[in-house]
């Protein structure tokens, strides 16, 4: 596998990035919207998201130098917190999870972290997936939570969990 920092947002490229953002919601993947979707559902939010010229896309490729999966190290807005960033839409094509290529994601961000001369990377997630215990894993920390503040559907609520890296 291949990581590219900040590649050029090609139109071909964002459409693989959409099409990986769509196939790991329809997955069951917490990554902002809730199955089932389509590409032209999450559309306009990847429009903002991959249009932002603070963050940076961390992108890796297969041997076919194919979207494999893929994240944004978000800018936080603040020069008191300039030092670190969000790690936001951690995602993994379902045709590859399970392979360690969510790992490897991570430990990318991290080395494109400390290329950035950042000290910390922060990121939330959806509670009740398990996804947590996968953070602490390559070496997030919890540091808070906000109970029942992710609605599925009504009476379906989900905890956001606070987690951080130091590098």
């Amino acid at each position: 596998m291949r990581f590219v920092l900040a590649p050029e947002m090609t139109g071909e490229l964002f459409e693989e990035l959409l099409d990986c953002w769509t196939e790991v919601t329809n997955a069951g993947g917490a990554v902002g919207f809730v199955p089932p979707v389509t590409p032209d559902d999450i559309r306009p939010t990847a429009e903002k998201a991959f249009g932002r010229t603070s963050d940076h896309v961390l992108v890796g490729f297969d041997d076919e130098d194919r979207v494999a999966c893929w994240l944004i190290l978000a800018d936080n807005g603040s020069g008191l917190r300039a030092h670190w960033r969000w790690v936001v839409r951690v995602m993994v094509h379902p045709k590859y999870q399970g392979l360690g290529y969510g790992r490897a994601l991570m430990l990318a961000a991290d080395d494109a972290a400390r290329e950035l001369g950042l000290e910390a990377l922060q990121l939330t997630c959806r509670g009740g997936t398990g996804v947590d215990g996968f953070y602490a894993s390559v070496g997030y920390h919890e540091v808070g939570r906000v109970a029942r503040s992710i609605r599925l559907a009504p009476g379906e609520e989900r905890d956001e969990i606070y987690l951080i890296k130091w590098l």
